[in-house]
């Protein structure tokens, strides 16, 4: 019964969506190309764009689309991890959910960075056309799965649904990313010449799964929503075997957040005609008038060299195709004024100077009588003026320390303790010493019936 309901779902995909769309090279196919809306994409393009990843599963098929938005921090995630190669800190990496998800599958990061030009133009067309996008995503996996090469299998789960295939992954905590040509998988056996090719799906190494799967596509409304690991099938099954964080399981991804200046990105066509695998007579020719239009403001332009180099150069206007510039005129330049070495003078015939002057030579010019006095003079001895002593320090006399020239007390704990203590100590003065009008007067008096 299961076969039959199998097939029966085969032979309505086939006649619905009748397999890839073979273009002709037709005048009217290449008329229709050139005359779909202005910076849409046509069916056949996106077929193109879309048949190396629509076999994926769901859940990466849903980071990558998102990601394909965010083409500069693909190209730094790649980077990183190439030179890293770290699953633990993607998670602290500022990039978009989306990257960081993908990141965690470094062979579909490094294919997205090595095909920028084609990961830029997925982003410009889900940006422009998610719809469309979804559409041919499932237009792909109908025409795969009539021709016998997309099942069910220990790597991942195919299911079928009424006008739709989801595929999730087989196993609860690894996924595994599907390789294939789309030249071949897309079509059934007798479209290519034999031998078949041995395995038609190869699968890649298994790779964990993890929190940051936490976005789905829904093939009814066709489009990406945030499940936040809330669900049935695949979830269910994997959200025992996952460690839940606040970076991917967190209500602020409950909005999918898209980065719309991708359009802006201006992509090489020859480079993106290279995946016309599936229709080799439709190229993206008509997306080079969407590229001067979005690029039409000077103020886009290469802002490295308005910075550092002077744009009045005539060798940018040259290679840009442009009219020379406009020089300013050249100042005259005035010869230079060689200057004239000047030759020492020599003075004849002049002469010698006074001793009035001062100078040397008539120092050195003395009679000779005064010269041999000189010599004769002895010598005067130096003699140092003797130094006069220093002045004397006065000294200063400290005050004495606590308890000096006296008896000190251990027990007393303040000085006035200790004064205290040694007047206690002295013998009491005695009446002799004491002042008049003491006691000592009063033994002085004559006692009473005595004569003085």
């Amino acid at each position: 019964m299961r076969k039959a309901g199998a097939l029966l779902l085969a032979v309505c995909l086939t006649a619905s969506l009748s397999g890839p769309r073979v273009s002709t090279g037709s005048p009217a196919t290449a008329q229709a190309q050139e005359s779909y809306p202005h910076g849409f994409f046509s069916p056949e393009q996106l077929d193109s764009l879309l048949a190396p990843i629509a076999l994926y599963p769901d859940p990466l098929l849903a980071q990558l689309l998102v990601a394909a938005t965010f083409a500069d921090q693909v190209e730094e995630a790649a980077r990183w991890m190439r030179a890293y190669n770290d699953p633990y800190g993607i998670d602290h990496q500022p990039w978009d959910v989306s990257v960081k998800a993908v990141a965690h599958y470094p062979s579909v990061l490094y294919m997205m960075s090595d095909r920028i030009d084609w990961t830029i133009a997925l982003g410009q067309a889900y940006v422009h056309q998610p719809a469309d996008v979804m559409a041919a995503v499932q237009h792909l996996r109908a025409a795969a799965y009539a021709a016998g090469h997309l099942a069910s299998n220990q790597y991942h789960e195919v299911i079928p649904h009424g006008d739709y295939i989801e595929i999730v992954p087989y196993h609860p905590h690894v996924l595994y990313v599907p390789v294939y040509e789309p030249q071949i998988v897309y079509f059934s056996p007798r479209s290519y010449p034999r031998p078949y090719p041995v395995a038609i799906v190869s699968f890649g190494p298994p790779t964990p799964i993890g929190a940051w799967l936490n976005r789905q596509c829904d093939w009814t409304r066709r489009r990406i929503y945030y499940h936040g690991w809330q669900g049935r099938g695949w979830i269910a099954r994997s959200r025992p075997h996952i460690h839940i964080t606040n970076i991917y399981v967190n209500h602020s991804h409950t909005a999918i957040r898209i980065n719309r200046d991708v359009v802006r990105r201006s992509v090489n066509l020859n480079n993106l005609n290279r995946y016309t695998s599936l229709h080799r007579e439709v190229n993206f020719t008509n997306l080079g008038r969407r590229n001067r239009t979005e690029n039409s403001n000077p103020d886009t332009g290469n802002r490295i060299i308005r910075r550092n180099l002077d744009l009045n150069e005539p060798k940018f206007d040259n290679s840009r195709g442009r009219p020379p510039a406009e020089q300013p005129a050249a100042r005259e330049q005035k010869p230079r004024r060689i200057r004239e070495e000047r030759l020492p003078q020599v003075r004849e015939n002049k002469p010698p100077r006074t001793h009035k002057e001062g100078s040397l030579q008539a120092r050195d010019e003395k009679p000779p009588q005064a010269r041999e006095a000189q010599e004769e003079r002895p010598p005067k001895a130096k003699v140092r003026p003797e130094a006069s002593p220093p002045p004397p320090r006065e000294i200063q006399q400290r005050p004495p320390a606590f308890g000096a020239g006296r008896s000190f007390d251990p027990s007393a704990k303040t000085p006035a303790a200790h004064f205290s203590r040694s007047r206690g100590k002295e013998p009491a003065p005695s009446h002799q010493n004491r002042g008049p009008g003491h006691q000592g007067e009063r033994s002085k008096r004559p006692e009473p019936g005595k004569k003085a």
